[in-house]
């Protein structure tokens, strides 16, 4: 079998980072596809680029293929690897099943095993490779986390056109919303990532989460917070007052000497999960804009009370 260069396959230099790999694979992938690509030898070329990143992009591999390519003289045709290399890297495990869409060279340092996703049968002519994954974001209702919902929300794909350009296209999507779900999870979409080629899987699609702002809320986790607005003589004397919550409006007992910032904390009522977060209440003592000549003769009244009393004290 002869030698293969992968680096020289890839375009790059023996000392090319992993993101300069990435980049020319790409450009490479997209130049000689072959459902996009006019070259003649478009199908042989892909399948050298892909096997050629298979291992510049894996770590262990391309550190085993620098060690074996340092001692290969360049010119030589033939090679053969030394005796028990498979068992030196402990990669001669061929329990992947069907020999990968790769070359012997490769299967010959590596084994089988490492096609993974991209094997398909030799004969066939044609070359298999799982879609990758892809990540999106939505938004969504505070609410609709206590509840649970179906949404739909469109995502924008790029594709490759004919003329082997990346091009927009638009798609759109319903995802059930789970009860109880928390900004940042993540929901996954089995076979809605990047499309595969050669007849194998899509990748699958993660949705992650995040809420629509609100001013009524602070999120924090699986617990909500709200601030109420209260009057002197209600944190004073106490009071019965009404609270919005994602579910509805409740009643409230605040408690007579409330300060302004205090918190109260009804549990369990946060976002609903199999441990439920609570719901708190921060308490904030607002005083009028204006007063009536009756309200301050109260307070000044109040005033004077105040002061006889700290006198006798």
């Amino acid at each position: 079998m002869n030698y293969k260069d992968y680096y020289k396959i890839m375009d790059v230099s023996k000392t090319a980072s992993q993101d300069e790999i990435k980049k020319s694979y790409r450009k490479l992938a997209r130049k000689f596809h072959p459902d996009v690509s006019k070259e003649k030898d478009a199908e042989s070329r892909f399948k050298d680029i892909n096997e050629a990143y298979e291992v510049l992009r894996d770590k262990e591999k391309r550190a085993a293929y620098d060690q074996l390519g340092s001692n290969w003289k360049s010119g030589q045709s033939g090679f053969t690897p030394p005796p028990n290399w498979k068992d030196q890297f402990n990669q001669g495990n061929t329990n992947a099943g069907d020999p990968g869409d790769f070359s012997d060279f490769f299967e010959s340092l590596f084994g089988s095993s490492f096609a993974g996703n991209q094997r398909a049968p030799r004969g066939r002519g044609s070359y298999q490779k799982q879609g990758q994954d892809s990540n999106a974001k939505i938004m969504i209702d505070l609410q609709d986390s206590y509840t649970g919902a179906t949404r739909s929300f469109t995502l924008q794909d790029q594709i490759i056109n004919q003329h082997g350009q990346s091009q927009p296209k638009e798609r759109t999507l319903k995802i059930n919303i789970p009860k109880g779900i928390k900004a940042g999870q993540k929901i996954r979409l089995k076979n809605q990532g990047g499309a595969g080629v050669g007849g194998a899987n899509n990748g699958d699609l993660y949705i992650e989460i995040s809420f629509n702002p609100t001013p009524l809320y602070e999120v924090d986790g699986a617990n909500i917070t709200t601030e109420l607005n209260i009057s002197p003589w209600q944190a004073a004397l106490g009071d019965k007052v009404k609270v919005p919550t994602p579910t509805g409006v409740i009643d409230l007992s605040v408690p007579k000497l409330s300060n302004s910032g205090s918190k109260m904390r009804l549990k369990g009522r946060g976002l609903p999960s199999k441990v439920p977060g609570d719901f708190f209440v921060k308490l904030k003592i607002v005083l009028p804009k204006s007063l009536s000549t009756e309200e301050e003769k109260l307070y000044q009244s109040l005033k004077a009370l105040t002061a006889n009393n700290k006198e006798k004290a």
